[in-house]
């Protein structure tokens, strides 16, 4: 194996670029500020997106896919919305290449091939959908319209990180209309618990669900509220987010209905969505100074065979091994055997251990014959000896404490570092000390966060929906104060 990564106590960014690299999870490509997802990183993708998509189609809702591009005019419909994107947006404004006269072998625009109107190539897909939706929507009885695209999205960000921050990047983006406000408001809270469910049950990841402060709400929406987390470095990120549009896009688009009583009224809709960003909270929350460490429910490989042989004896101990094999496959576990004869066995636990799989069997035939095999769990790297009897159980058995293990883990991380303040000064040392959440009373005006934000570089992550309120003063400006607010510094 290649030299060590760096330490995350060293330089935790450096940690992480390297970590994604040398797992194969991902990497810089020719495009600026895009990414190629490779193949092992693509799977834990895929991971994701298979969970979620069976949780979303056991609420209801049903995929559907719309274009990339997005007339301009459209997108201007809805005003805040196209304001709040506006500085990100990539345009296209011609259709055409031709020859350059005046550079042979090179192509440039061809002038007379501009568009007759601007294209916006998708930061969101509100405009598209719900200029769609006008069409598809006339009575009560086409409601709810419950539906999910998984898609890519483009916003020109100027700053990039694999998975955290890129370009482009993949997402899924669900899109409602109903009939009334509650029934919009109910969605919008079901669709965070599912988040906050596949966070906590799939990632290991432990979320504060709550809503958005007004300077952090989804341009063109009522409500926001999000799940957010907590990564190693004591940083927040922000891993899903759901929102409340009230009838803003209705309005713009003019999606209405006949309801049962036969008025002409307003439609109420929500959009909620999580992208690629949750592969980057994913490494950050779990993964060592050795590589990742992956929750069982996301590793695309569960558990890896290393066979341990001499010379010549590998065939007979791999039919050996094949009923292990076939049993934890049998049983629903992905396998791999690595039985390659290019490398030795320290060499293969390290690649392994880089890679995350969750349980690494060492077998050899003195380790057969005596009726043991050894099983090391990559999130504590401790070595057990497993009766080759009923292995298969209890391996099962060990992938779902690990699961638990991770999660718990994760859970401890956060409660050490979620500190209640009272005073700024406390605030402040809490932050450029063991940082984390810090929870304080503040006044729940915009100039108080934003002058929060921009001495301490700490944003309002939300307000949780489990807070209680609580009567004190804002540790700012001394006013009256109803409820606390989680504050982090933040991805």
């Amino acid at each position: 194996m290649s030299k060590k990564l760096p330490t995350r106590q060293e330089d935790y960014s450096a940690w992480y670029n390297e970590l994604v690299k040398r797992a194969g999870l991902a990497e810089n490509s020719a495009v600026r500020g895009c990414m190629v997802i490779k193949p092992y990183g693509y799977a834990i993708w895929e991971k994701m997106q298979r969970q979620l998509d069976d949780m979303f189609k056991r609420t209801g809702h049903e995929n559907a896919y719309f274009p990339l591009f997005v007339p301009k005019s459209l997108f201007e419909a809805e005003e805040t919305n196209a304001e709040g994107f506006a500085k990100e947006c990539a345009v296209v404004t011609h259709y055409r290449l031709q020859t350059d006269p005046d550079r042979p072998g090179k192509l440039r625009v061809d002038p007379n091939a501009k568009l007759e109107e601007e294209l916006i190539v998708r930061p969101t897909s509100e405009a598209i959908i719900w200029n769609t939706y006008k069409t598809w929507i006339q009575s009560y009885r086409d409601l709810p319209l419950l539906i999910n695209q998984w898609a890519n999205v483009v916003r020109w960000e100027m700053r990039t990180r694999l998975f955290l921050r890129t370009a482009e990047f993949l997402w899924q983006e669900g899109h409602t209309a109903h009939a009334t406000a509650d029934e919009a408001l109910n969605e919008t809270h079901q669709m965070l618990d599912v988040y906050a469910e596949f966070a906590e049950e799939h990632m290991a990841l432990p979320v504060v669900k709550g809503v958005k402060t007004a300077s952090e709400r989804f341009a063109g929406a009522d409500d926001t509220y999000s799940i957010e987390a907590l990564m190693q470095d004591g940083k927040a990120l922000q891993a899903g987010t759901s929102h409340f549009l009230g009838q803003n896009f209705a309005k713009a688009f003019d999606v209405q209905f006949t309801s049962k009583e036969g008025a002409l009224e307003y439609v109420w809709g929500t959009s909620w969505g999580v992208s690629t960003r949750l592969m980057g909270a994913l490494i950050m929350a779990h993964s060592d100074d050795d590589g990742l460490v992956l929750p069982p429910k996301l590793a695309p490989i569960q558990v890896v065979i290393v066979p341990i042989y001499k010379t010549g004896e590998l065939d007979a101990l791999m039919e050996r091994i094949r009923p292990i094999q076939q049993g934890l496959a049998q049983r629903g576990i992905s396998v791999k055997v690595d039985s390659r004869d290019t490398e030795r066995p320290g060499f293969k636990f390290a690649e392994w251990e880089l890679k995350g799989v969750p349980v690494r069997l060492a077998i050899g035939a003195r380790d057969l014959d005596a009726g043991t095999i050894e099983a090391a769990r990559r999130d504590t790297k401790q070595k057990l000896h497993l009766p080759l009897a009923n292995v298969v159980e209890l391996v099962a058995d060990l992938l779902n404490d690990i699961q638990l293990t991770i999660y718990n883990k994760a859970l401890a991380y956060r409660a050490s570092h979620t500190t209640r303040v009272e005073t700024y000064d406390e605030f402040k040392a809490v932050l450029d000390g063991k940082g984390g959440f810090v929870v304080a009373h503040y006044d729940g005006t915009a100039e108080t966060e934003e002058r929060i934000k921009d001495e301490t570089k700490a944003t309002v992550r939300n307000l949780p929906l489990n807070e209680p309120d609580e009567e004190g003063v804002c540790i700012v400006t001394g006013r009256p104060s109803q409820r606390r607010a989680w504050f982090a510094r933040a991805y």
